[in-house]
Parts: structure tokens; C-alpha cells; sequence
């Protein structure tokens, strides 16, 4: 494995067949990961989507090798599998700067829980991906990084906050990736990035050791290149968690045997699926038209491949997406507890930071959390906004049950990608872009995107897949038929010269 390109495109079965096939070993597969970030996110093309590498990334290998090597068996389901971690998940050992420069020198002492069910199942950290300040926004701008470069497009960014492990897993810098969600931060990037990114149900994954946002909406997950893989990791980070009570929700969604089961003989014939074209672009915008083009072309193929589309609209959706947005009311409290839990930063919450101007200055959602309520219940209308998430709730059931739906599927975003040039006019704000992730995520409602194909231009889209909560088995199933039908995934052509 000495060229940089013999590891594209690998997945975590493919890379487990060579195991044991003694085609390679996993210090072999490690070190061709650690030569291609260096060839092509510190060099070349210089993605800069890595912050931190993990010194001690071989010798686990090593360790892994020399178990296959005595017992002839893998060590777990992720033996050997080079994963990359957004830097708002705490890793022992490997710094810890949730995208911030003031904590740039931030070490934890201890595994964020989904890290330690990753170690515990054979994975090897390999690396921490860069992000926006505390997960402040849809794209890559950060005190610590700067910004990160979109690996099909070096002139545009590749979407957040989960920034650097979109960018990483599309240019093959690792095996899988992790990134976490609360309004769309894991498949937004995912989209700009032709990845499989997944959303699962808040809860279902423990949140403990990772930064918060919003706690109830907030969730890691798999940033995968295939459904498969996700899958896979989701098999491992899915559980009760006592440091985290809303995993509790476990014991609801009573999920057996494996997110794997049905993957391979999964297809789009048959199922039902909704399609919520009130929130595609309107044709009118060129860039719009783009991202609409492609869509169409999809969900012609599902069509094609046995799916009922069925058209779909939820009553005053902007009404309840703008209502029920509580990043100016809770987020505040939410970040400050996680902050103010750990002195070993040296601050004490994200107004100090902000008086301080110790923030990347593109970053309004930080300045507008920061200047906001000190806690939710200083929000006037915060009983108002949760009860109308509980009708918002309701209203998408019933559209789900009368319509007989597997999902709903929509764009994650009407726009493509955007330049640099266009994050840093200030062409939107993080409120006003036009982002349709928000939809689940204030609805608490699991939801994938599955790369839909590619613009004129050559520019990834993504389609988004949402469904009920604790169906992630079903909709991962539908994920797949998608997958199939559009056999949307293509590595970017990056050169390491």
C-alpha cells in the first residue's frame, strides 16, 4: 500500500478482506492513510482539513497485528479501521480544540463515550478534523483552522461545522469519520462532500465528552462513503450510556441484531417516499436550478427503480423551522455548563470569549449565542417554542401515516457549495442560508443524506432522507436503495503535486 491512491474508495469490509487475506496489515493501511494527509491536506492541494494526527496511530496497529497474527480472528467489528474525528469529541490523549484557538492546547484525560466504543470495537483514532468555533456554523471558518478547502472544488468550503471530516473522508484521508449534528452539522457537509452522512434520533448515541450546542438536539454520527459503513459504525456507537441520560431513549427504540441486517438486498422498489418540494430552489436562481436539475435526475432513477414518489407539504413549515429554533434561547447555557465543567480550559463560557473578541470574526451564530439569554428560561416564548416543536412533531407524523410513508426526501440545502469568496462577504448569515437540515433536527427526527449526483459544474448534491423517530434500521434500508439507484459516489481528483 505505498501509493497514495491504492487506498481510495476502501471501505471497512474490503479493508477486513485484506486482513485477512494478508494482503496488507493494518500498520501498512495506517501509514497509507498518514502519507496521503500528508501529501494532500498539508501539502499539495493543502485541504487543511486535519488539526491534530494521533503519535500513537502505528503502535496500536502494532498491537492489532500482532493479535491477528496469534489468534487468526479480527479483534472487533473495526479492527484496524482508521477513523477520523471532528475536534468537538473529546479523544485521550489527542488534543481537543473544538475548533477554537483558545483552546488549542486542550488535552483530555479521558474518551469521549462514542471514542471509547470506537476503541473498544478495534478502531484506531488516526486523527481530529477541523471545524468552526464550538460548532458555530455552516461553514469552515475557525480561530484555530481557518478555513478548509472542499476537495472538489478547492475555491469552495465544505460545509459545517463538521468541516474536516467531510473533506477528509471524501478525499479518502481516512477510512470513516465521525461528525456530530445538531441543526445539520454532520449532512450538510456530507452533501457538498458526496458523502453518506446520518442523523440518528438524539440519544441513541451518547453525547458524553462531546461539546454542546443544543442537548436536545444534539447527536455524533457516521460521515461515511457508503451506507454499509455507516451502518457499521453505527452498530458500535448506538447504546446506553449511564453518563448520559438521554440515552435512555435506548430502551424505546428496542433496536436488535445489526444496522447491517437487509443492507445487501435493500432496493427503493416498493417503498413509499415523499417528496417536500416546497423546499427545493426556486428555478429562477441559476445555482438553484443546478441543485434542482440533479434532484430531478434522482429521484427519476428511484422512480425508475420501483419507488412511489408521492408529493408532500407541511403546513407552515417556515412558520414552525424559524419558531422553533432555540440556538438564541438555550445554546448559551447548554455550551457554558460543557465549558464551565472543564477549568482546565482556562474560560468560562462563550460570552467571555466573546468579550474577549477570542472568536473567528465570520462566525455571527457564535456572536448571536454570546450576546443572547443567559439561560433558555430567560426567553419570554421558550414554553411557546417547545410546545409548538410537539405540533411540528404531530403535523409531519400524520403527513408520515395518512401518506403510508418509508421517508420524506428533499434537498439538504438549495444551494451547492459556496466559494470562500461568498462565506466571507457575509452573503448570508447562519440563519438566513438556505439550508433544509433543520427540518429533522428541530423535528428530533433521524434522517440521512445520500449523495444524488454532481452539478454541470461538478459540484456534489445531496439527498436527504427523513423518517420517524428510532427507524433508523428502515430508513438506512432506504438509504441503500438510494445509494443503488444512483450510484452517485465519486472520489474528487486531487493530485498530491
Amino acid at each position: 500500500m505505498k501509493s497514495i491512491t491504492e487506498i481510495e474508495e476502501a471501505t471497512i469490509a474490503s479493508v477486513h478482506a485484506g486482513f485477512r487475506a494478508g494482503a496488507f496489515t493494518a500498520r501498512e493501511l495506517v501509514q497509507a492513510y498518514l502519507d496521503r494527509i500528508d501529501a494532500l491536506d498539508r501539502n499539495g492541494p493543502g485541504l487543511n482539513s486535519i488539526i491534530s494526527v494521533s503519535d500513537t496511530a502505528l503502535d496500536e496497529a502494532d498491537a492489532l497485528d500482532a493479535a491477528l497474527a496469534s489468534s487468526g480472528e479480527l479483534s472487533g467489528p473495526l479492527h484496524g479501521v482508521p477513523v477520523v474525528v471532528k475536534d468537538q469529541i473529546e479523544t485521550a490523549g489527542l488534543r481537543t480544540t473544538f475548533g477554537s484557538a483558545a483552546a488549542a492546547g486542550y488535552m483530555p484525560e479521558k474518551d469521549a463515550t462514542a471514542i471509547a466504543r470506537l476503541r473498544a470495537a478495534g478502531a484506531i483514532i488516526l486523527a481530529k478534523t477541523t471545524m468552526p468555533d464550538f460548532a458555530t456554523s455552516w461553514f469552515s471558518t475557525s480561530s484555530q483552522s481557518e478555513i478548509t478547502k472542499n476537495p472538489y472544488d478547492l475555491s469552495r468550503d465544505p460545509g459545517g461545522s463538521s468541516s474536516g471530516s467531510a473533506a477528509a473522508v471524501a478525499a479518502n484521508l481516512g477510512l470513516v469519520g465521525i461528525g456530530e449534528d445538531t441543526g445539520g452539522s454532520i449532512r450538510l457537509p456530507a452533501s457538498f462532500c458526496n458523502l453518506v452522512g446520518v442523523r440518528v434520533t438524539p440519544g441513541l448515541i451518547s453525547r458524553s465528552g462531546m461539546s454542546s450546542l443544543v442537548v436536545p438536539q444534539d447527536t455524533s454520527g457516521p460521515m461515511t462513503r457508503t451506507v454499509e459503513d455507516a451502518a457499521r459504525l453505527l452498530d458500535v456507537m448506538v447504546g446506553y450510556d449511564s453518563e448520559d441520560a438521554y440515552t435512555t431513549v435506548v430502551g424505546v427504540a428496542r433496536h436488535e441484531g445489526s444496522f447491517l441486517d437487509g443492507l445487501d438486498e435493500a432496493t427503493v422498489a416498493g417503498k413509499r417516499i415523499g417528496v417536500l418540494r416546497e423546499v427545493f430552489a426556486d428555478d429562477t436562481d441559476p445555482e438553484g436550478a443546478a441543485v434542482n436539475a440533479v434532484l430531478t435526475d434522482a429521484l427519476d432513477k428511484l422512480s425508475a427503480a420501483g419507488a412511489t414518489l408521492v408529493d408532500v407539504e407541511i403546513p407552515d413549515l417556515m412558520h414552525f423551522v424559524g419558531f422553533t429554533s432555540v440556538y438564541f434561547t438555550r445554546s448559551l447555557q447548554d455550551m457554558n455548563a460543557f465549558i464551565q465543567a472543564r477549568p482546565q480550559l482556562g474560560f468560562s463560557g462563550i460570552d467571555e470569549l466573546h468579550a474577549a473578541g477570542r472568536f473567528h470574526p465570520k462566525l455571527d451564530l457564535f456572536e448571536g449565542i454570546a450576546t443572547g439569554p443567559k439561560t433558555a428560561k430567560d426567553d419570554p416564548q421558550y414554553l411557546d417554542r417547545i410546545l409548538a416543536q410537539g405540533e411540528f412533531q404531530r403535523s409531519v407524523l400524520a403527513i408520515m401515516v395518512e401518506n403510508e410513508l418509508d421517508a420524506i426526501a428533499f434537498p439538504d440545502t438549495k444551494l451547492p457549495a459556496p466559494t470562500h469568496e461568498d462565506v466571507y462577504a457575509d452573503r448570508w448569515t447562519c440563519l438566513t442560508y438556505p439550508t433544509n437540515t433543520v427540518i429533522a433536527s428541530q423535528l428530533y427526527f433521524p434522517a440521512v443524506t445520500v449523495p444524488a449526483g454532481f452539478t454541470e459544474s461538478g459540484l456534489p448534491v445531496g439527498l436527504e432522507l427523513m423518517s420517524v423517530p428510532y427507524d433508523e434500521a428502515r430508513l438506512l434500508k432506504v438509504a441503500r436503495g438510494v445509494e443503488k439507484a444512483t450510484d452517485a459516489r465519486r472520489a474528487p481528483a486531487l493530485s498530491a503535486e
